[in-house]
């Protein structure tokens, strides 16, 4: 893509298959297909709308939080959804700082209640090992934030922000799944296009088991993504953005997997658990 377009969603109102709710797949699919039928027709103006839309006022950071803020207030009350768009909007910076470093202009993030929020660039870097750096940028700042309410969680005796962390551990693991246009795809290309695959198997099996329309348009976008790159894989161009050197294939992989697992303990010290019992 000429673009790129980070997408934060949080699964929401998952349905455990044997729960006894019988699943519309029509439903569910049907919005999708809509969403695909439009990006094929109407491909090339939707781009230039997306191109416009942060030179628009009314789409500015400032305002698109407070409409995210007022979104999420709807279910989880303005004080947690006020700390979950903050932690979006660092991980989100995580990634502009990232592309700034590369050389790269990048937009401020515009937020899009309950897809998270979304940046442009007109590149991701000269390589893959760039695209690398830029895509672990913002699950590295992310995880550091949400570390970052644990100590203040102890200090104060508030567990809003032991649920927090929480959240924010989840969100940067979500987003390292290893498929595009999640941060572990763009993390993937340095290492090896084979783990898009893997990355989308596990998608597919994850929107199997808790199906729900933002899980779908996502494994849509990256259902096509992840076809466009493997058809190009070979090309002379894509040859030599692909080619990595050890050094930076081994700092990706290092970090790739270390965040994994730091963030897996980090989900497990800070998991709470609800009672709802009389109090």
């Amino acid at each position: 893509m000429e673009a790129s377009s980070y997408q934060r969603p949080l699964p929401e109102g998952p349905i455990h298959p044997g729960s006894g709710r019988g699943i519309d797949w029509r439903k569910l699919f049907a919005p999708v297909a809509a969403a695909g039928l439009l990006l094929l027709k109407f491909g090339a103006k939707l781009k230039a709308l997306l191109f416009l839309l942060p030179k628009i006022k009314v789409f500015t950071t400032s305002a698109s939080m407070l409409v995210s803020v007022a979104a999420y207030s709807l279910i989880w009350g303005w004080k947690f959804a006020v700390g979950f768009v903050l932690l979006i909007f660092v991980h989100e910076m995580g990634h502009v700082l990232q592309l700034r470093r590369e050389g790269l202009e990048a937009s401020a993030p515009m937020f899009i209640p309950f897809f998270g929020a979304v940046i442009w660039a007109k590149s991701l870097g000269d390589n893959a090992a760039a695209e690398a750096r830029v895509g672990l940028a913002g699950p590295v700042i992310g995880s550091l934030a949400s570390a970052a309410l644990i100590p203040v969680a102890s200090a104060t005796g508030n567990d809003l922000f032991t649920a927090l962390a929480f959240t924010g551990f989840l969100l940067n693991l979500f987003n390292l799944l290893p498929v595009l246009p999640l941060d572990g795809g763009r993390a993937m290309a340095a290492l090896s296009p084979t783990m898009w695959l893997v990355g989308f198997a596990a998608l597919v099996g994850l929107t199997i088991a808790f199906p729900n329309p933002i899980m779908l348009i996502i494994l849509l976008v990256g259902g096509l993504e992840t076809w466009r790159r493997w058809r190009e894989r070979k090309s002379p161009g894509a040859a030599a953005y692909y080619e990595v050197s050890p050094r930076d294939r081994f700092l990706v992989a290092a970090t790739y997997l270390g965040l994994i697992a730091l963030l897996a303990f980090g989900m497990t010290e800070t998991h709470l658990e609800r009672d709802f019992g009389d109090a």
